[in-house]
């Protein structure tokens, strides 16, 4: 168990120390500045560029990049309807995988789409080899569309009074070839040499241990596992994703998986800073998403190591921890840790079991989705954590009796009821949706393996991580519905959209006001005190909000066990 700790710190701190270098890499393609690598990717984009007829220097309102975006996604999802409906008929199908139903293929589009990746299906036997590669296409660009949205951001805070904030093509593209490309092919071949799959061919035929034959799937995995993680997407080619020996067949393929997902996530934060040349506030805005997500951590490693009480008062060995539903070769304390990492940052990847975590460990997952603020998805993490900071700067203007003013723009009343309007739409589909599918059980409940406590858990964390575009599930619940299917689909697309627009469109309205420069009485947001404030206001919304909730579910159970 010691070595599982230290394995867990040095790879946490590695990924750190490598995500500040790579923080001024991305500010520096995103500000348009020479880079080593510009000699490889200006010819792929200018071709991209000329094919497409895109001219990436005629510069985008904020409204004009969110038309953008939507209509690039609206057209992958429609792609992805025809592949996921025909696919049955279509080529690259070894196994003769059937083609998927119209509500079932709408929700597994949209939750890739979104980077969401909430699967109701088993990647082996639900898709075919054609399907999973245009999932990992929308992995790419699924990531890529979060990047290029926050970079909008960016450019509100760097330029003092503007219209224009850059071309939405342009962070688009970069996001994908110099970013996401690159990270995703070292993950891939290191993957690829710990014995994930890389191939074409159809199941294998193997004789196990025991003397069984069984058939084994294979497919082009290393690729697709490899941008699930950089791009913070998770969804698994195979049924059990990254507990499967195949996605994540070592300790070291599963370090380098975990450092994968909060990479890029880390660097965004460093990349803010180094921007808008406010580097102080990007460590601030760092240092309380590593606080909360600690605080989260911590407490599952040690829960998932001490193991489940009600086994040890059977006499049972707990001295590995909690192994029920977790891969021997990982172990509990590290499944304790990726079950935290994977929430926090909107993965949504497993490399165990969550629906059969110890009860706080499971109430500590939801609550990582539920604040969605802590180092959050690529690039959208920053957006969601925008808007508890204009909720902070405006507490803090009313405290003191001034005008709110965040790095030298005031906050008036249109941008505070757009934040208040998207700090609200997270706890309103997530509470809605769960008392809907408990009120109808014909439709929701009924699909429960677990009755009481836990099945409402199941319930409440199928719509948290629809809502914290997550994906992840506890999967005791019986998703593959048409209620399941077409509710979360509708969730996915309100929680993509909504909460990008919102932070988008106050960074607009900010970019157009006047400049105003820092005083003596100007509130400093780059300071511990205000991270503290950041915080406060972070927890508060989410205990308010979800204790409830939670108390029914995962408390309720915990205490039955004592």
């Amino acid at each position: 168990m010691n070595t599982e700790i230290i394995a867990i710190i040095v790879m946490f701190l590695g990924t750190i120390a490598l995500a500040i270098p790579l923080g001024k890499y991305i500010a520096k393609v995103f500000a348009g500045n020479k880079t080593i690598f510009d000699p490889v990717f200006n010819p792929i984009e200018r071709l991209f560029y000329k094919l497409t007829g895109i001219n990436p220097k005629v510069e985008m309102s904020w409204k004009q990049h969110m038309v953008a975006m939507l209509t690039i996604n609206m057209i992958w999802f429609l792609v992805g309807m025809l592949v996921l409906m025909t696919q049955g008929r279509l080529p690259l199908n070894p196994d003769q995988n059937p083609s998927m139903t119209a509500d079932l293929a709408f929700n597994t589009v949209i939750s890739f789409v979104v980077n969401c990746n909430l699967q109701h299906y088993s990647g082996e036997t639900g898709v075919s080899y054609l399907g999973q590669y245009w999932l990992m296409f929308l992995q790419f660009v699924s990531a890529g569309t979060g990047m290029a949205a926050v970079v909008t951001l960016f450019r509100a805070f760097r330029d003092k009074t503007a219209t224009d904030l850059g071309n939405f093509y342009e962070y688009f593209i970069k996001s994908c070839t110099r970013i996401l490309l690159p990270l995703s092919f070292i993950v891939a071949i290191i993957l690829a040499f710990q014995g994930t799959p890389m191939t074409f061919e159809g199941k294998d035929t193997i004789v196990s241990l025991q003397g069984d034959t069984v058939e084994v799937s294979r497919g082009p995995a290393a690729a697709f596992v490899a941008i699930k993680h950089i791009g913070t997407n998770g969804g698994g080619f195979f049924g059990t994703n990254s507990a499967h020996p195949f996605e994540n067949p070592t300790y070291l393929s599963n370090m380098v998986e975990m450092a994968a997902q909060m990479i890029v996530p880390f660097a965004m934060i460093f990349a803010f800073g180094y921007f808008i040349k406010r580097r102080k506030l990007s460590w601030m805005m760092f240092a309380v998403m590593t606080v909360g997500f600690l605080m989260l951590a911590i407490p599952n490693i040690k829960m998932e190591m001490d193991g489940n009480p009600a086994l040890t008062s059977l006499g049972i060995d707990q001295s590995l921890g909690a192994m029920e539903g977790k891969e021997i070769r990982i172990g509990a304390a590290t499944s304790g840790f990726w079950s935290i990492v994977t929430t926090v940052i909107s993965t949504g990847s497993v490399n165990s079991m969550h629906d059969s975590s110890m009860p706080l460990s499971g109430m500590n997952e939801l609550l990582a989705m539920m604040i969605n603020s802590f180092y959050g998805g690529a690039g959208v993490g920053i957006l969601n954590f925008f808007i508890f900071i204009i909720l902070a700067v405006f507490i803090s203007g009313l405290m003191v009796g001034r005008t709110p003013e965040f790095l030298g723009k005031k906050i008036e009343a249109r941008e505070m009821k757009i934040a208040m309007i998207i700090a609200l739409i997270h706890p309103f589909l997530i509470l809605i949706s769960a008392g809907l599918a408990t009120a109808f059980p014909g439709q929701g409940a009924s699909t429960l393996n677990n009755p009481g406590f836990h099945g409402f858990s199941e319930i409440l964390y199928e719509y948290t991580s629809s809502s914290a575009n997550n994906g992840s599930g506890f999967e005791g619940l019986g998703d593959n519905t048409p209620w399941w299917n077409i509710s979360t689909g509708i969730v996915l697309i309100l929680s993509r959209f909504l909460p990008i627009i919102g932070p988008v469109a106050i960074a607009g309205l900010l970019a157009k006001k006047k400049f105003i420069p820092e005083g003596e009485g100007t509130l400093q947001t780059d300071t511990a005190t205000f991270g503290i404030l950041v915080f406060t206001v972070i927890i508060i919304v989410a205990a308010l909000s979800f204790f409830p909730a939670l108390a029914l579910g995962p408390i309720a159970e915990y205490f039955s066990m004592r």
